[in-house]
């Protein structure tokens, strides 16, 4: 397993190795001891999985407030997609930048985006199915998002703004400028 941190150096790729022969492949996914040595401790306590129908469907940027921010670890199981996290910490040298991953079934890689960011993602191909792993429960009262549309961003999104398929709740996130000090460096 290779682990490369980005230009958010707590933001990591994660990119298992595949064994593969006329039969198909296997890769290990997942191995606590190799996380914790390249990326800390971290105990992940629900899995969640989604599959978007149409290509340019943008989920997110999602996030949860303290004392139930989530880092999340995710892999694509299916089609592909651009995988964005987001530093949302007042105070970070790199707040309100962000990382931007191509996930695909065929590539095999996870990104870990770590509590104090916001994610989401676009997908690239029709019937894209993600799968991540997440360290906090889901707490609908700590819920809380970013308007993937932000300039303030510059998020290169692969689909043009009036083409996206957005959920309601998405269409009506706040801008960085709005968000005030969601998390702190």
């Amino acid at each position: 397993m290779q682990f490369e941190p980005t230009s958010i150096p707590e933001v990591v790729v994660i990119t298992p190795k595949k064994f593969g022969d006329t039969r198909g492949y296997f890769m290990e996914t997942f191995r606590q001891t190799l996380f914790e040595e390249n990326v800390g401790r971290f105990v992940f306590v629900q899995d969640n999985q989604s599959i978007s129908a149409e290509v340019g469907t943008v989920r997110g940027l999602h996030f949860q407030l303290k004392p139930k921010a989530q880092g999340k670890l995710v892999r694509c199981i299916a089609g592909a997609l651009l995988d964005v996290a987001v530093d949302i910490r007042s105070g970070s040298p790199t707040y309100g930048k962000h990382v931007a991953v191509e996930l695909t079934a065929e590539n095999g890689r996870q990104l870990w985006v770590p509590p104090g960011f916001a994610h989401g993602f676009c997908t690239l191909v029709p019937n894209t199915e993600i799968s991540y792993k997440v360290t906090e429960y889901y707490s609908a009262e700590h819920d809380r998002g970013l308007l993937w549309k932000d300039p303030a961003l510059g998020i290169e999104w692969p689909v043009e703004a009036e083409k996206v398929a957005l959920s309601d709740k998405d269409k009506r996130q706040p801008t960085l400028a709005d968000l005030g000090d969601a998390f702190t460096y």
